[in-house]
């Protein structure tokens, strides 16, 4: 028979003072109690527990054992963790942006979902703070130098941004030479990402602060690329949402000098005692794979 759950039961019989009251809250048969405890018994070589049609009461081999059981069961809930933890199960609710959702989570799912086909992942997209509690989020990946207050905060990677305009943009309006420059020029912004203040530092670390004025704005930076790729002006977006038009020519880099202000790359939870088995998992697959593309 399992020892552990031999160990389980009798401990759960001196806690509860009769071999029925841990057939209850046990979830097993009265009968198959008493073989566990008679495997107790057999393992230890001594009777534990005098039995009386009235209580039960520990032997002074059952005392001593009981001292070694309570030790052990600390163990017990530990391994019992672990393994819940390596295979975990249920739905973890992930929160977080398009372009998180597009760029960081989504490359990580089929590997993962594959590794723990026991899990289920369900994804909502908001550019804007959620409540974790209130809106029953087991994490939210956010892209920010200043994560709200209120959660846990982990630390997953940065994302570095990128100045860009199409070629015929620059050829109509004239290429910016100095951050000052942009003032004169058609600014797409994120309107929640870093809003219409853009941030830059040069070689000597002098840091440039510009208000983007322009006649578009978007919560998602892939519109924003778009609308730079059609000529509608200079777009700050992650580097990774412009990769592929600069890889062809469709956008170039503008003001290369300058580097856009870096951002924190997130990871929101409420709490490290109650969180759903597969967030430290997923925390960990999505720091790899960020140490891989950025």
């Amino acid at each position: 028979m399992d020892r552990v759950m031999a160990v389980v039961v009798f401990n759960r019989i001196c806690e509860l003072g009769s071999l029925s009251a841990a057939s209850r809250a046990l979830g097993i048969s009265r009968p198959m109690v008493s073989r566990y405890l008679d495997e107790m018994e057999k393992w230890a070589g001594a009777r534990l527990i005098h039995r009386s049609s009235r209580r039960l009461t520990l032997t002074p081999a059952g005392e001593n054992t009981l001292l070694r059981t309570r030790q052990l069961t600390p163990l017990f809930e530990d391994i019992e963790q672990q393994s819940t933890r390596e295979t975990p199960s249920g739905t973890l609710r992930i929160a977080c942006a398009h372009f998180t959702a597009s760029h960081i989570v989504g490359p990580v799912l089929p590997a993962f979902l594959a590794r723990y086909p026991a899990l289920k992942i369900e994804i909502d997209i908001s550019p804007q703070p959620v409540n974790l509690i209130g809106e029953r989020i087991d994490l939210a990946i956010r892209i920010t130098n200043n994560p709200e207050p209120g959660a846990i905060a982990m630390r997953l990677g940065e994302c570095r941004s990128v100045l860009c305009a199409s070629p015929d943009y620059l050829r109509l309006h004239g290429v910016p030479q100095r951050a000052a420059d942009l003032e004169q020029h058609n600014c797409l912004y994120y309107s929640g990402f870093a809003g219409q203040t853009w941030h830059f530092t040069d070689s000597a670390q002098t840091r440039f602060t510009v208000l983007a004025n322009g006649n578009l704005s978007a919560g998602i930076s892939s519109v924003l690329c778009d609308a730079a790729v059609a000529g509608c002006g200079l777009a700050l977006v992650p580097e990774q949402e412009a990769r592929e038009a600069l890889a062809r020519g469709a956008l170039v880099t503008v003001l290369p000098h300058l580097e856009p202000q870096r951002l924190g790359i997130y990871g929101l939870y409420q709490s490290r005692e109650h969180q759903h088995a597969a967030l430290t998992l997923f925390l960990a697959a999505v720091a790899d794979a960020l140490r891989h593309t950025t």
